[in-house]
């Protein structure tokens, strides 16, 4: 979404008569690690030369260039009279302050106590678990994450979840509050089910096998209450059609999770496909982008089609 993030990778509305506005980020977005631009599900047409030149060489690299340009991701297409009437997608927020997790944690031996809670934020960032109470009588330092698997006590981890935050060695007293920000969940952080405390020892640091950087030390399942999040964005696949053939991910729950797309695609096939508007296509996948007039979408990427994961 763990919190999952969608690579949609163009918008196009030329199936329905959209008009691009202009573009507010720079070519490079196109372009792979190794330089090279990426491949759209179908190779558009060059545009008119722009600046007059005899070189017939020099004209197709001003096209090429002026193509690109066009191009450049991200854009937000601009409604046309059959979306214009349509609401804005919306989601239902969170009030800030509000708590969605909270427990107490102590180590199977007694080592290591703490209490936690989760809580929402406004912001880029919209919730933080804060801990307080830290006591530990070990001697190393210790650290606590959220993870979307469950580890038993003893086992080693190497990835160190969501909102990774070191509580500190041997205390005397209770430890100061602290807290730290899950980054990247953006709507629901309810599938992290468990809050893991492991060994933060330092690298050749001499500790028991049990102690060792990385072996986890308490494991609890996290008991979320999150809020119910109301939209007006209701994806529905009602089948594949032309421009829009590509195949659909859905969740147990039954809605829709992504789309990924086919040789030929068209945002605003897809779009309708599933019975939303481009608009609402967008606002599901902000960093989406166009390629050219024709505005085709990258064959193999993935749409996002879940507004809680958005």
């Amino acid at each position: 979404m763990g919190a999952r993030t969608t690579t949609g990778r163009t918008i196009s509305a030329a199936a329905i008569g959209l008009v691009t506005v202009a573009a507010l980020g720079g070519c490079s977005l196109f372009r792979s690690d190794d330089g090279a631009l990426p491949a759209p599900s179908r190779t558009s047409a060059t545009s008119p030369d722009r600046t007059p030149s005899a070189d017939p060489s020099a004209l197709a690299e001003q096209a090429a260039r002026d193509r690109i340009a066009e191009s450049a991701s991200p854009r937000t297409p601009t409604a046309v009279p059959s979306e214009a009437s349509a609401p804005e997608p919306t989601l239902s927020a969170i009030a800030p302050g509000t708590v969605v997790a909270e427990g107490d944690l102590a180590s199977p031996k007694g080592s290591v106590h703490f209490h936690y809670r989760v809580v929402a934020e406004a912001g880029n960032s919209p919730f933080r678990t804060e801990f307080s109470g830290f006591t530990s009588t070990l001697p190393i330092a210790v650290a606590a994450t959220l993870l979307d698997t469950t580890p038993a006590v003893g086992d080693g981890i190497t990835w160190h979840g969501v909102g990774d935050h070191v509580l500190g060695g041997a205390t005397a007293a209770p430890g100061s509050t602290s807290s730290v920000n899950l980054d990247g969940v953006r709507t629901d952080p309810s599938g992290l089910g468990a809050i893991v405390t492991y060994s933060a020892a330092t690298t050749g640091q001499d500790v028991p096998v049990e102690l060792a950087a990385g072996k986890v030390l308490a494991v609890q399942p996290v008991r979320w209450a999150v809020p119910a999040r109301t939209t007006n964005v209701h994806p529905v696949d009602a089948g594949a059609r032309a421009n829009a053939t590509g195949t659909v991910t859905a969740l147990g729950d039954g809605r829709l999770s992504e789309y990924r797309i086919a040789p030929e695609d068209l945002i605003g096939d897809v779009a309708h496909r599933f019975g939303i508007t481009v608009r609402d296509l967008v606002w599901l996948n902000p960093d989406v982008t166009v390629y050219g007039d024709e505005q085709y979408l990258y064959e193999g990427t993935t749409l996002n089609l879940d507004p809680l994961a958005r």
